[in-house]
């Protein structure tokens, strides 16, 4: 049994708890960024999946976040899936990453829509653990509207259902859902729907149990989770006290045969 700790943290561009973007100067940037990779080193995290962190943007700093948390945290293999792409003057290119201990084999980076600010959309990894492939999604869904985020994971599943035709015998697990999924106090929106998607592939335990994500001095909702098959056992998580951005970060740890 491979026992592994999975980390889901929407960074707000390594701000920190500064609420307007772009009014951090790059020092206090890169000193959020060590901040942040020092809690994923006490974590002992072996696979984070982070939302909302820049490859080169004008408002953070123009360096590539992902490159200064992978070396700072002393992670091997990283992934980027940028959804929004801007260049010009003003540069803005981010969107959700992944960082692991072990090999990501494969990558694939899907956008929702054609905005060049404020798009969706997920990062999808391969990781090999120990000849073991285990696929990863890292998600982030619409903030504003219900409608949207439906639609956002009809688009998912419909895409997760052609990769399992196309790659999933070759998975050790059912495929992991992680990230922001912006739901509002109901029980009949983003995670509801994904739940009975993710039928289809067997059961599912959605992490935390209990416990809020945002915004998080003071949470009052619970917008980050992970969705962990029934391959994965003995599943346990938590949510990690951190001021270090509005999200607070949530880490599951499981076992894999």
């Amino acid at each position: 049994m491979q026992r592994l700790r999975l980390v889901t943290f929407n960074i707000a561009h390594g701000r920190g708890l500064t609420p307007i973007q772009g009014f951090t100067s790059s020092r206090k940037l890169r000193s959020n960024l060590r901040r942040i990779s020092d809690l994923l080193v006490k974590l002992d995290a072996d696979v984070v999946a982070l939302q909302e962190i820049d490859e080169c943007s004008l408002w953070a700093g123009s360096f590539d976040h992902l490159d200064y948390l992978r070396a700072h945290a002393g992670f091997a293999h990283a992934a980027f899936g940028v959804h929004n792409r801007r260049s010009g003057l003003v540069k803005l290119n981010y969107g959700n990453a992944v960082l692991s201990r072990y090999p990501i084999v494969d990558t694939e980076t899907v956008v929702f829509g054609k905005r060049r600010l404020g798009e969706k959309g997920f990062l999808f990894t391969e990781i090999d653990v120990g000849g073991r492939i285990l696929p990863l999604v890292n998600l982030h869904l619409h903030f504003g509207f219900r409608r949207k985020r439906m639609v956002q994971l009809e688009h998912l599943v419909a895409w997760l259902r052609a990769k399992e035709r196309e790659r999933g015998r070759g998975w050790a697990i059912p495929p992991i859902v992680c990230g922001d999924f912006n739901t509002p106090d109901t029980g009949d929106d983003a995670t509801a729907g994904l739940f009975r998607h993710l039928a289809d592939y067997g059961d599912y335990s959605l992490h935390p149990v209990g416990g809020k994500t945002f915004p998080s001095p003071m949470p009052g909702r619970a917008l980050d989770f992970v969705f962990v098959p029934h391959g994965c056992r003995a599943a346990r998580s938590e949510v990690v006290r951190s001021f270090l951005s509005d999200h607070r970060p949530v880490m599951v740890e499981f076992s894999v045969a």
